[in-house]
């Protein structure tokens, strides 16, 4: 008679593969990496590839010191190596991308256990390390077309859309074209949306994520910006402004779907990107700094946990309990 093993779930399996899905990720990062390279320069490419080599050697030595297995080929630290110089403006020195690597690789991940331990985004938890540590050196953005691969001492600076709204007398606002393209300053990875929906597309069609926290998140934004216009601007313009400037499209699609740091359950989704969605609105209207999508993410990151407790499924055939027994 044969045998029959009953193993725990899952059940079904496929080949789906770490190092498989940050390789989609890394190719739909591609297009945004090219629109930064064409705006700000040769420069755009060497801080990403510094942040890369730097977060996967940081892996790497970690894991050696402390005797773990190496897991550079699965690809997480490369992609957060490129998430994380995404997050930086082009004028950042090298040594800022090194603190940076160190402080997500280390500090958010490997400390946590390493990867699918980790419970805020790495690549987020660094840029808010460098943010609170060189604020100046982190908010100077640089105009488009004024960079070569050496930033130069005069170089044109620029501030961004969101900056323009908190004080008017900082510049003009662009053109919502010039904002679609990435024509603008910015962090080197945020400023095209076009390139950064045309990755969030591929990422779709791979099925490497949902569109669940994407367009909730976007969609919360633009709701509330809407409603609660900021002031000098009409509803409409308010809403384009907020949704097609700063990091909101790089947070919605690359980083708030992370599959570690956000819900399991549809349910959880929605919840989790409603709250980036208000938590990023009442930072940019209420808060000194003009952004909120990275602080946004990281305090639904770690509230994470709670939305998977309070929307797990109740199991098949449960029955409610009362005082004194089942019934």
């Amino acid at each position: 008679m044969e045998k029959i093993i009953v193993s725990s779930s899952p059940h079904i399996k496929d080949n789906v593969r770490t190092s498989g899905i940050m390789r989609d990720v890394l190719i739909a990062l591609i297009p945004a990496l090219i629109a930064s390279v064409f705006y700000f320069g040769i420069r755009a490419a060497y801080i990403t590839a510094l942040c890369m080599i730097f977060c996967v050697g940081t892996e790497f030595l970690w894991q050696k010191i402390v005797g773990r297995p190496v897991t550079i080929c699965d690809g997480t630290a490369a992609v957060t190596g490129m998430l994380l110089a995404f997050n930086l403006p082009v004028s950042a020195p090298w040594w800022i991308c090194l603190i940076g690597s160190v402080v997500a690789i280390v500090i958010a991940k490997q400390f946590f256990g390493g990867v699918g331990h980790n419970f805020m985004n790495p690549a987020l938890v660094g840029r808010a390390f460098l943010l609170a540590s060189w604020p100046v050196i982190m908010t100077k953005w640089t105009k488009p077309f004024s960079t070569g691969f050496i930033i130069p001492a005069d170089v044109v600076t620029s501030a961004t859309p969101l900056a323009i709204l908190k004080n008017p007398e900082a510049g003009a606002l662009p053109g919502f074209l010039d904002m679609f393209l990435g024509k603008l300053g910015g962090c080197i990875g945020e400023v095209s949306t076009a390139a950064l929906l045309l990755g969030g597309i591929y990422l779709v069609i791979r099925k490497v994520i949902s569109v669940r926290i994407p367009i909730t998140y976007i969609l919360t934004v633009a709701v509330l910006t809407f409603v609660f216009p900021s002031t000098g601007l009409s509803a409409f313009d308010s809403m384009m402004y907020n949704i097609l400037s700063g990091g909101l499209f790089l947070g919605a699609i690359f980083m708030a779907t992370d599959y570690v740091t956000s819900p399991i359950t549809s349910r959880g989704q929605i919840i989790f990107a409603l709250g980036c969605g208000i938590l990023t609105f009442v930072i940019r209207r209420f808060g000194a700094y003009p952004e909120g999508v990275s602080y946004s993410i990281l305090l639904m990151n770690v509230v994470t946990p709670l939305i998977d407790r309070w929307t797990k499924p109740r199991p098949f055939g449960n029955t409610k309990t009362k005082k004194g027994g089942v019934q």
